[in-house]
This record gives C-alpha cells, structure tokens and sequence, in this order.
C-alpha cells in the first residue's frame, strides 16, 4: 500500500517525475527495496518548487479534497516525496480505496 494513516489524516508515498510531459497518476509502482509508492508525472520543471506545487494540485484533484490539504512533508528535493493529506483518516482511506479502484489498481 501506497499510504498510510496518521493522526490527522494520511501520508502518500509518491515518486515524482517533473517535466513529463502531462500532469497525471501513473498507479502504484514497487522500488527496488520492497516499498510501494504512487508514481506521477508533472509537465512543471523542478525550479522552485513548482513540480511540489504541480503535485499537491494533482494529488489533490484525484483524491478529490481542496488542494490547501494536501503539503509535501517531506522529499521536497528529491523523488520520492511524502505527502500529507489533512483530514479524517478514515475518509481520506475510503477516497484512496476509491480512487484506487476506479484506476483498477489498488494501493
């Protein structure tokens, strides 16, 4: 599973790639160590933070929350990212079972 639950709300592990060409979920993927992360692609450039804020707007949409709840918390300089989504964790979960499933993937 590509999340996971916190106090308030749940974490998204992504790797990120800037500058691909369109702004989409590409579905859960597995790293070499075993770990399961979300792969997405920005058309932003990774200058400024503009790929981190491409993101949090990308995450946002899909799960379907208000882009002010979802923050990079942590990999702001690399790929792999960990994102925040603010909220009730039980409802952020059954968005991501959701969403998860209407892609035919599952977390």
């Amino acid at each position: 599973m590509f999340w996971r639950t916190v106090a308030a709300g749940v974490e998204i592990s992504v790797r990120l790639t800037p500058k691909g060409g369109a702004d989409r979920i590409d579905g859960p993927e597995q790293a070499a160590d075993g770990r399961t992360h979300l792969k997405a692609r920005v058309r932003a450039v990774p200058e400024k933070g503009e790929a981190n804020k491409s993101l949090e707007k990308l995450v946002a949409k899909w799960v379907g929350v208000p882009a002010s709840t979802v923050a990079v918390a942590a990999g702001a300089t690399s790929r792999v990212k960990t994102i925040r989504i603010a909220g009730d964790p039980a409802e952020l979960t059954a968005r991501l079972d959701r969403v998860s499933g209407e892609e035919g993937w599952k977390g």
